[in-house]
């Protein structure tokens, strides 16, 4: 760890009086008038800006962290929101609220047919287009989406050894893996980074080796700490590899500068890993301490899942269905209607999971059924 650094003690904001924004009123939409956007502030004076939009449940891998092998029961195709409906939640959100960014995810949003379609529907906006995939499908698709609108992207690799990748996932995919990355860099997606997320005793072996695959290929690898969201709920502390860890074992090999990377890049707002130079200058490393320092006071998003409940944190107990406001209200009232579901949220949304703490509950759903 760079000159001891350590993790600082989890602290959660202070409510505040601020409110959520409330809703422009009805009649002036009804009449044509324009819309101003306006910050969307949640009750600890946070602002969101940011949308994790999930479009499936479905994956094609069968990582151990988020799914068993078998067994899992798919939503019919039906409860799931169309890309029509997922980008006109989009819109209200960029149009009333000012997002600046909107993150497509899954399940593996790959498995889902035409998502061109979507990226070009939500171009037009000027939102910031990211995805955060598997990377399986990903070679077959990146310039295509590259073309459609999509600005950068995540992909999912927690092993470079076939072996243990084969253990992780259940599928003989790491071939493929690796030439979908290679595929975002050629096709211009920027930037292009990888998320792995450590497990002790299972790949934490591989972390530095992991970082210099991301000094070779010139992509940014960010280490995640393992989350309670496992689908079978085996989830136990003595599993979470640190952050402070991670870096540690990098720095040792590779060496790392003394602070952490404070902005120089356009899209810092709606990155939550803590990020490091190498002191030769070869990248950077991130790490997102989710478990021992999260970073909660600064939480600038909210999540829809592919069947359209709106969360306003991973971890959350409650939802908010946007899909029956879709589907059921007049079509003049839908924009105004969801905005007020959406203020509702938001206005509920607190401080901070409670992982470690005595009254921590896990949330209802894995991670492919909420979208990471």
């Amino acid at each position: 760890m760079p000159h001891g650094r350590s993790v600082p003690e989890v602290a959660y904001p202070e409510r505040v009086s601020t409110p959520a924004v409330t809703g422009p009123e009805p009649l002036a939409v009804r009449s044509g008038a324009p819309i101003a956007s306006r910050p969307l502030i949640d009750g600890f004076g946070r602002r969101v800006t940011d949308l994790r939009l999930s479009i499936t449940d479905r994956c094609n891998l069968r990582c151990t962290y988020c799914m068993p092998e078998e067994g899992m029961q798919w939503l019919p195709r039906d409860e799931l929101l169309t890309y029509e409906e997922q980008a006109r939640i989009v819109r209200v959100c960029v149009e009333r609220y000012g997002f600046e960014s909107v993150r497509i995810t899954g399940g593996e949003p790959l498995v889902r047919a035409h998502l061109t379609r979507l990226v070009e529907m939500l171009a037009p906006l000027g939102v910031d287009i990211a995805l955060t995939t598997n990377g399986v499908k990903l070679a077959e698709v990146a310039h295509d989406l590259a073309a459609a609108g999509l600005q950068r992207i995540n992909v999912s690799l927690d092993s470079l050894q076939p072996n243990a990748f084969l253990a992780l996932t259940k599928r003989d995919d790491l071939a493929r893996v690796l030439a979908g990355i290679d595929a975002a860099l050629e096709a211009g997606l920027d930037p292009v980074k990888v998320n792995c997320v450590v497990m002790r005793g299972v790949n934490d072996h591989e972390i530095v080796d992991l970082a210099a695959f991301g000094r070779e290929k010139g992509v940014g690898v960010r280490f995640i700490e393992f989350m309670p969201l496992d689908a079978q709920g085996a989830w136990t502390a003595d599993q979470v590899v640190s952050a402070s860890e991670i870096l540690e074992r990098i720095d040792a090999v590779f060496p790392l500068t003394d602070r952490p990377v404070q902005g120089g890049s356009t899209h810092d707002h709606v990155e939550p890993a803590e990020r490091f130079r190498y002191a030769d200058g070869i990248g950077d490393v991130g790490v997102i301490a989710s478990v021992t320092a999260p970073f909660c006071e600064q939480c600038d998003r909210i999540r829809v899942t592919s069947d359209g409940t709106l969360r306003t944190c991973l971890f959350a107990l409650d939802e908010f269905d946007l899909r029956a406001i879709l589907r059921e209200a007049r079509d003049e009232d839908v924009d105004d209607l969801l905005a007020a579901e959406i203020e509702r949220a938001v206005a509920a949304k607190w401080a901070g999971h409670h992982i470690g703490r005595v009254d921590f509950v896990r949330p209802n759903r894995s991670m492919s059924q909420i979208g990471g």
